[in-house]
């Protein structure tokens, strides 16, 4: 199923997502990739979801991507004994490991790991950042906080920490076992949430042991001083810009956004900036001025994906979300300022022979006639290295791997089409030229560009480009052996 852009959208199934009629008009309105929030629901419901994305994937006869994402540690304050407190600015509050239901002057906080890393100054926050807290003294059992900015705090609410490293594993109980079933059922991509150290996504690539790719949210400061370690060790990155807001300063935000994509790009990795980009399509069926341009914005940075959360999972208006991230997509790729960007943002990338193929591959496409370059890949690596280059035409990704098609789904520009194993490269050109007509890519009259590795079915050996005609006929006569 052709796209008319080259960013992806991913779509969050949900209450509002669930049935076999909405998530194939999902797929068909535009969401390339669909996400599993470990958060919610039962693994019966996660299971059946799973099955009808697989269903649909057959009879469309389109790799749709499956992204898992796990819930993380979740760090929660206890319960109160009227249920909720209104707490004044300059106020002393106290959390501590005192199981008592709390009042106006404590609560309890049943994580002996977060006193452990707490230092008098260090900051609080409850609520999503609406009640902040500063530490005045503290030990192993308690921290007596001064309150900074007030507000109603209640049952069970989140509490962030954003400016200490806890000694959390990003990988809960919870976490470890929705992984191994999720790896059991089938999925393309593992989300990891409360990311803080490398560490952390190798732990969760050696339980997932090569069974789905493993990507890392970045949604703690810790995780963005320890970036390019993170990047390095993981697959693929997204943006969490909700967490990060509430942890940082949300001016802070958007020059993170665009340096992390940018980090991201560089290294053929794939990236999501997510949350919040249509929220008020979660009740209204138009999005605000300042959504659209902030979707824009992603677009025009160059990511390789835009997500929903709450708009597609519980909205009243999941599809015409979607429909709406597909509009404003293509209005920003058919636009001049977009194509120039992109260029002035692209930097020559590594030294081996595949990085000099892609770019080659690129340069070719865009100062002659070729209408699309087809690269043959097995592990991906090739393809993730032309999507880096961001060329003007598009990419098809030829695999005989279903698994790598179906990651693929979430790289910029790669449309993904499955192919037989191959051993001579000029059946590649003509399983190419094949799949260029077949997709409305080109026409007989048309030439294209085919990268691929020789010998055959052997990742990281990207060594050749054709220049060919999309005209099998014609190749069979230039190249007849």
């Amino acid at each position: 199923m052709r796209r008319q852009r080259n960013v992806k959208i991913v779509a969050t199934l949900g209450p509002a997502s669930s049935t076999y009629e909405m998530i194939r008009a999902l797929h068909e309105a535009g969401a390339d990739v669909f996400r599993l929030n470990m958060s919610h629901g039962s693994h019966e419901e996660v299971r059946e979801r799973h099955r009808i994305i697989r269903q649909v994937e057959r009879e469309l006869e389109s790799p749709i991507a499956i992204l898992a994402d796990l819930q993380g540690p979740k760090l929660r304050v206890g319960t109160f004994i009227k249920g909720a407190e209104e707490l004044e600015e300059g106020a002393a509050f106290t959390l501590d490991l005192d199981e008592v239901p709390g009042d106006a002057t404590r609560v309890f906080l049943p994580h002996p790991e977060i006193f452990a890393a707490l230092t008098p100054g260090s900051s609080l926050l409850v609520n999503d950042g609406k009640i902040r807290l500063r530490v005045e003294t503290c030990d192993e059992r308690h921290a007596a906080c001064v309150v900074v900015a007030g507000g109603t705090i209640s049952d069970r609410k989140g509490v962030n920490v954003p400016d200490v490293v806890l000694p959390l594993a990003a990988l809960s109980p919870k976490d470890r076992d929705d992984l191994e079933f999720v790896c059991q059922l089938g999925v393309d991509w593992l989300a990891l949430s409360f990311v803080q150290r490398a560490g952390d996504v190798e732990e969760a690539r050696a339980l997932a042991d090569g069974r789905a790719a493993i990507l890392s949210k970045i949604e703690k400061p810790a995780a963005v001083e320890q970036f390019e370690d993170i990047m390095a060790a993981s697959d693929g990155i997204m943006v969490a810009r909700g967490d990060l807001g509430v942890e940082l300063p949300v001016s802070a935000v958007p020059p993170i956004q665009k340096r992390l994509v940018r980090y991201c790009r560089a290294a053929a990795k794939p990236v999501i900036v997510a949350t919040q980009m249509l929220e008020s399509m979660i009740e209204s069926p138009m999005p605000t001025r300042a959504e659209v341009s902030d979707v824009a914005t992603a677009i025009y940075e160059g990511t390789d994906a835009i997500m929903l959360s709450a708009e597609s999972a519980a909205g009243q208006y999941p599809i015409e979300a979607v429909q709406t991230m597909d509009r404003v997509a293509t209005e920003v790729e058919n636009d001049p300022t977009y194509s120039q960007i992109i260029a002035a943002s692209r930097s020559a990338q590594g030294t081996t022979v595949a990085d000099g193929i892609v770019a080659a591959a690129r340069e070719i496409a865009e100062k002659t006639n070729i209408r699309v370059i087809c690269c043959f890949t097995e592990s991906g690596t090739t393809a993730l290295l032309t999507a880096r280059e961001r060329p003007g035409v598009p990419i098809i990704a030829m695999t005989s791997k279903r698994g790598t098609a179906r990651r693929l789904c979430l790289s910029w520009g790669c449309n993904c089409v499955m192919t037989e194993e191959l051993e001579r490269f000029k059946m590649a050109v003509v399983n190419a030229a094949r799949a260029a007509r077949a997709g409305g890519f080109a026409t007989k009259e048309d030439q294209i560009v085919v990268t691929a590795g020789v010998p055959f079915n052997q990742p990281g050996t990207t060594n050749i480009l054709r220049v060919a005609p999309s005209d099998e006929r014609l190749i069979y006569s230039t190249d007849p052996e």
